[in-house]
C-alpha cells in the first residue's frame, strides 16, 4: 500500500515503510508478527494535513497467525498500539474507519472501527471509543462455509451509521451496516460471474458512495449509493422496481433511506482482476473534493487509471501501463500516491512497479507516465550473500525465489547515497543456496542441483554499474578482449541457462517466419541494451540484467550447499548435501581450465560452510558432522597435475570437537592467526595455532595437529547461525572484533582478545527493529575500511551486511572508532 509520505509493505513476517521519493528507501521495519502478513491497511486520521492530505497516523496488519496489530506512528518511529486476537485462521484483509460524532464531525474523540475477514469464515468487528482508548471485539459475523475476499468500510452520507461492504467466494456483494450497537445484513447484490477479489469505497462531491468491486470474470463494477427521498413504495407493475436495492439506516431516534444502483461495469482488463484503489481525496479550505478516478490491476500485467468523462457521463480508460516480458505473473494490488500523480502495483514474486506522471502540458489530451525506481528485493528466504572481493562496491545475494541479485549504491551529487537492486544477474529454476565472486565481474554459484554455474559480466551492466555507483570501470573493459565481451544475456525458450548477447545480436525477431519447432511457441526473454543512469525498473531488472553463463561444473552426487573461492580467483571450492563420507567431499576447481584439481575428504555428513584463508593457504570447512577440518596448501614446488594442491592438517573429531551440534559458520581474523566456529549449541569458539610448532600433515585418522582451542566458548542463549571477523581490530583495545547472528534473527557484535583471561565481551546488540525476524543465514563485513567511507562526523566506518530466512539483506553501518 501507498501512503501520503511513505510506502508500507508486508514482508513475511515484518511490516515495513518505505520512503516514495526519487530514490526510495525502507524507513522503517515493523516487527511484532510471528506469521506471515498478508495485509496492511492505513487509517485516515480525522486530522488534515497544511497540503490538503489526510495525516496518517495509524496502520492496520493481519498475519498468517490470525493476529490483527495496530501501529501508531512516534516521530519517525511506529510501536504496537493494540494486538487483536480472536482469529482461528489467517486474517486475510482488513479495513478501518474513524466514526464521526453525534454532530457528524470527526475529532480526537471519534471512535475508530476495525474489520477483519479471516479464514475461519468469519469477519470480526473491533472499536476503540476514541484515539487513545482500547480496542475490544464488538461483533463477530459468521459467514457459514462461505469465505469473504475482501471488506471495505465507510459511513454512510449525513449519518453517522458505518457501512459494510464484503465481496465473497458467492460472487455476491454483502452489504451491512449498524442498528443498536450491531451490524445487520440489508442488501446483496449479484453481477459478478466468479469470486470478488476487491472492494473500494469512495464518497463523491455530492455525497453519494462510490463502490467499487472487482473479480475474476475480468470485469470492474461500480455501484452508487445515493439517498432515497422518496418514500412511496406504490409503483406500477409495468414499471421496473428497484426495491431489492433498497434499504433504511436509523441513528439516535432518525432514519434514512438509501438505494443502491448499478453505475458502470467496466471492461479492459483480459484476466483476472485482483486490485482497486480510488483516487485519494484532497481538501482545500475545508471542503473535501473527490477526483473521479479509478485505478484497477490485474493479472494480465497491466494498470488502468479510470476516469469519469464530465461530458458523456461514461467511465474510460484513461492511462494503461504495464509490464511486459519476463516470466512472471500478473499484479496482485494497486495504490495512487498521496496527490494522484504516481501509481504503485505489486505483483506475485515480490516486486513493485511504481509509475510516476510527468508535467503534464496544457495543449495535451493524455497524461504521460514514465516508470521510476522503485525497492525491491528478495520475496522468499535469502541463503547466502558476498561483497566485491575488491573494495565491496557491490553485494551479491541469493535466495530461496530462485533469483541472485545485485545490490549496489546509487551516487548523485547533492542527494543521500541509497542502496538498489541493479542488476539479476541468476533467474533461475531451483532455489538458490550458495555464491562466491571468483573476481570483481565473474560469478559462481550453486542450488538445488548437482551443478555449480557460472557467469561473468556483460559490457552492458559494467558500464551501467560504472554511471550508478559513480565507479571507474575502463581498467575492468581493458583487460578483457573486446570480442570476449559479451554485451548482455538472454534465456532461451524452455531453458535454464542464460546465453550470450554480443553486439548487433540484441532485440527480439522481427521475422514472421512459421514456427519450425514447438519450443519456439514459447517467447525468450529478450535483452535489448540499455544505458542506465538510475538503477533500472523492475521491467529491465527481468531481462536486460541477466550475465551470461559461461560454464557448467559436474561432479557432486547431490545438490550444491556450500561454495567460496580462493583469494586471487584462482580456485573455486564446491560441497553438496551428503548423508556418507564418499559424498561430502570438497572439489576443487581450476577457474583458468575448469577442472576439477582435487577432492579434499574429512566428513562424513554435509559440508554447510567453506571458507579459504586471506592469504589462500588454507581452506576451512565445518559440517553438519560437528567436526572442522582445515587444509593447507602444498609447497609451491610441487608440480601441476601431481595431485590435489591441499592437505589436510587437521582436523577435529568425537572426541576433540568441542561443539556438540552441528557448526553452521565459520570465517577467518583479518591476520589469518585464528578462525571462529558457530553451531547450534549456541556456542563460538576461536581456534588458533600453538605457540610453537610448524604446520604438519594431520594423521589419517584425524587430529587437531598444530592447532588448539584459543578461547573459552562464549554461549549466546541461541542456535548461532552466522559467525565473521571485522577486517581490522577494535581501535579501542586492539581486540578481534566478531559479528555473530542467531537463529531467533538477533544479531551482536561481539569483542575477543587472546590475552585476556576472560577474553569475550558483548560490544554491541542490535535493537529488534534492526534484527531479522527469522534465521541469519550469513554475516559479512565489508572487506576492508577504506579512507573515503565516513560518517557524517568524519569517523571511519565499517559495513556488515546481513542475510536472514526472513527475506531481507541489510546493511549495517558501525563507526569503526567506537567499536
Amino acid at each position: 500500500m501507498v501512503d501520503r509520505p511513505c510506502i508500507v509493505r508486508r514482508v513475511e513476517a515484518n511490516v515495513t515503510t518505505e520512503s516514495s521519493d526519487s530514490a526510495g528507501k525502507i524507513c522503517c521495519l515493523l516487527s511484532g508478527h510471528r506469521g506471515k502478513v498478508n495485509c496492511v491497511r492505513w487509517i485516515e486520521c480525522p486530522f488534515v494535513e497544511e497540503t490538503g492530505q489526510l495525516e496518517l497516523r495509524e496502520l492496520v496488519s493481519g498475519s498468517q497467525d490470525g493476529v490483527i496489530i495496530v501501529w501508531r506512528r512516534t516521530g519517525t518511529q511506529y510501536q504496537q498500539h493494540a494486538r487483536l486476537t480472536g482469529h482461528t485462521g489467517a486474517v486475510t484483509a482488513v479495513e478501518a474507519v474513524h466514526l464521526p460524532d453525534s454532530d457528524g464531525q470527526l475529532s480526537p474523540s471519534s471512535s475508530t472501527l476495525v474489520a477483519s475477514v479471516s479464514g475461519d469464515s468469519t469477519v470480526k468487528l473491533w472499536q476503540r471509543a476514541d484515539i487513545g482508548g482500547e480496542f475490544s471485539c464488538q461483533q463477530s459475523i459468521a459467514l457459514g462455509s462461505g469465505f469473504a475476499l475482501d471488506v471495505a468500510l465507510h459511513v454512510l452520507p449525513g449519518t453517522s451509521v458505518p457501512l459494510l461492504v464484503l465481496g465473497g467466494d458467492d460472487m455476491k456483494l454483502h452489504f451491512y451496516q449498524e442498528a443498536g450497537g450491531h451490524f445487520t445484513k440489508c442488501l446483496s447484490l449479484g453481477g459478478h460471474e466468479d469470486w470478488i477479489r476487491g472492494v473500494e469505497i469512495t464518497a463523491d462531491d455530492n455525497g453519494d458512495l462510490l463502490v467499487a468491486s472487482c473479480a475474476q470474470d475480468c470485469f470492474i463494477r461500480l455501484w452508487r449509493v445515493v439517498a432515497d427521498h422518496s418514500r412511496d413504495a406504490k409503483q406500477d407493475d409495468g414499471e421496473l422496481r428497484l426495491k431489492g436495492n433498497k434499504f433504511q439506516a436509523a441513528w439516535e431516534g432518525d432514519e434514512a433511506h438509501f438505494s443502491v444502483v448499478l453505475e458502470s461495469v467496466l471492461a479492459g482488463h483480459e484476466q483476472w482482476v485482483y486490485g482497486l484503489h480510488w483516487h485519494p481525496a484532497t481538501y482545500k479550505d475545508g471542503r473535501r473534493h473527490q477526483e473521479p478516478r479509478l485505478l484497477s490491476a490485474s493479472m494480465d500485467k497491466t494498470m488502468i487509471v479510470w476516469k469519469l468523462d464530465s461530458d458523456s457521463g461514461v467511465w474510460l480508460d484513461h492511462v494503461r501501463v504495464g509490464e511486459v516480458g519476463g516470466n512472471t505473473l500478473g499484479l496482485f494490488g494497486c495504490q495512487f500516491g498521496p496527490d494522484g500523480n504516481a501509481i504503485l502495483a505489486h505483483g506475485y514474486q515480490g516486486a513493485f512497479h511504481l509509475w510516476k506522471k510527468a508535467i503534464s502540458n496544457p495543449d495535451s489530451m493524455t497524461d504521460q507516465w514514465f516508470p521510476v525506481p522503485v525497492v525491491s528485493g528478495h520475496y522468499a528466504g535469502v541463503q547466502d550473500i558476498v561483497w566485491e572481493p575488491e573494495n565491496g562496491e557491490f553485494l551479491m545475494s541469493v535466495g530461496l525465489d530462485q533469483t541472485t541479485r545485485l545490490h549496489a549504491p546509487w551516487q548523485r551529487e547533492g542527494f543521500e547515497t541509497t542502496w538498489h537492486e541493479i542488476a539479476r544477474p541468476q533467474v533461475h529454476g531451483y532455489d538458490m543456496q550458495c555464491l562466491t565472486l571468483v573476481n570483481q565481474f565473474q560469478l559462481a554459484s550453486g542450488a538445488d542441483e548437482k551443478v555449480v554455474r557460472v557467469f561473468e559480466a556483460p559490457r552492458n551492466f559494467i558500464e551501467n554499474f560504472g554511471r550508478i555507483s559513480d565507479v571507474d570501470v575502463s581498467q575492468a573493459l581493458k583487460d578483457r578482449k573486446e570480442s570476449d565481451i559479451p554485451e548482455g544475456a538472454s534465456v532461451p525458450a524452455l531453458g535454464l541457462s542464460n546465453k550470450a548477447v554480443f553486439q548487433g545480436e540484441a532485440g527480439m525477431p522481427t521475422s514472421d517466419r512459421e514456427i519450425s519447432h514447438p519450443s519456439e511457441m514459447y517467447p525468450e526473454i529478450y535483452f535489448n541494451p540499455l544505458e542506465l543512469a538510475a538503477p533500472p525498473t523492475e521491467e529491465h531488472l527481468l531481462q536486460n540484467t541477466l550475465w551470461p553463463e559461461t560454464q557448467k561444473l559436474y561432479g557432486h552426487s547431490y545438490e550444491i550447499f556450500s561454495i567460496a573461492s580462493h583469494p586471487n580467483g584462482s580456485l573455486v571450492a564446491s560441497a553438496c548435501k551428503a548423508s556418507k563420507p564418499e559424498y561430502a567431499t570438497v572439489i576443487l576447481w581450476d577457474t583458468t581450465s575448469w577442472r576439477q584439481l582435487g577432492q579434499l575428504a574429512a566428513h562424513s555428513l554435509t559440508v554447510t560452510q567453506l571458507a579459504f584463508s586471506h592469504s589462500g593457504r588454507h581452506l576451512l570447512a565445518v559440517s553438519r558432522d560437528r567436526t572442522w577440518s582445515l587444509f593447507q596448501e602444498r609447497k609451491s614446488n610441487q608440480q601441476p597435475g601431481t595431485g590435489c594442491p591441499y592437505t589436510l592438517v587437521a582436523c577435529t573429531d568425537k572426541k576433540t570437537s568441542i561443539h556438540t551440534r552441528i557448526i553452521w559458520s565459520c570465517s577467518w581474523s583479518h591476520d589469518d592467526r585464528y578462525f571462529a566456529t558457530a553451531s547450534r549449541d549456541k556456542k563460538v569458539i576461536v581456534w588458533g595455532q600453538r605457540s610453537s610448532g610448524q604446520d604438519g600433515e594431520a594423521a589419517a585418522s584425524g587430529g587437531l595437529g598444530n592447532y588448539q582451542a584459543c578461547s573459552a566458548p562464549v554461549d549466546l542463549k541461541d542456535s548461532v547461525t552466522a559467525v565473521d571477523f571485522a577486517p581490522t581490530l577494535s581501535s579501542v583495545d586492539g581486540s578481534y572484533i566478531i559479528a555473530v547472528g542467531l537463529d531467533s534473527g538477533a544479531m551482536s557484535v561481539l569483542k575477543w582478545n587472546s590475552e585476556k583471561s576472560n577474553g569475550w565481551q558483548t560490544c554491541f546488540r542490535f535493537p529488534t527493529q534492526l534484527c531479522h525476524t527469522a534465521t541469519v543465514k550469513r554475516l559479512r563485513w565489508r572487506p576492508k575500511v577504506r579512507g573515503e567511507d565516513k560518517g557524517q562526523d568524519g569517523r571511519s566506518q565499517l559495513a556488515l551486511a546481513s542475510c536472514g530466512a526472513d527475506g531481507s539483506v541489510r546493511i549495517h553501518s558501525n563507526t569503526h572508532n567506537s567499536l
